[in-house]
């Protein structure tokens, strides 16, 4: 029993590195620490990449549970929300304290 709980906690903590290690989807959430919440235009603009291109990798982070996306009138509004993506983000990038 132990051992299943320790692999489903592995099998989790892997499924977080493997969302955020696209360099893409990393800038993204790096953005969004930084930056705070953002549009898919803002996310284009600053990641010179086509907006369904931005799209997919924002779903991609969605279904891993590390964004969640709040309309906004007419625009989806992105915010970071997992805390241990934040908390590997602050050792990646030598962030003294969380920004945002």
């Amino acid at each position: 029993m132990i051992t299943n709980h320790v692999d489903a906690e592995l099998e989790q903590k892997s499924d977080i590195l493997k969302a955020i290690g696209h360099p893409v989807r990393l800038c993204i959430v790096k953005n969004l620490l930084y930056n705070g919440d953002r549009n898919v235009s803002e996310m284009q603009d600053c990641l010179c990449i086509p907006q369904s291109t931005v799209s997919q990798h924002l779903n991609k982070l969605k279904q891993a549970g590390i964004i969640r996306g709040e309309r906004n009138k007419t625009e989806i509004q992105y915010t970071l929300i997992n805390e241990d993506v934040k908390k590997i983000l602050m050792i990646l990038f030598n962030m003294k304290e969380e920004v945002s």
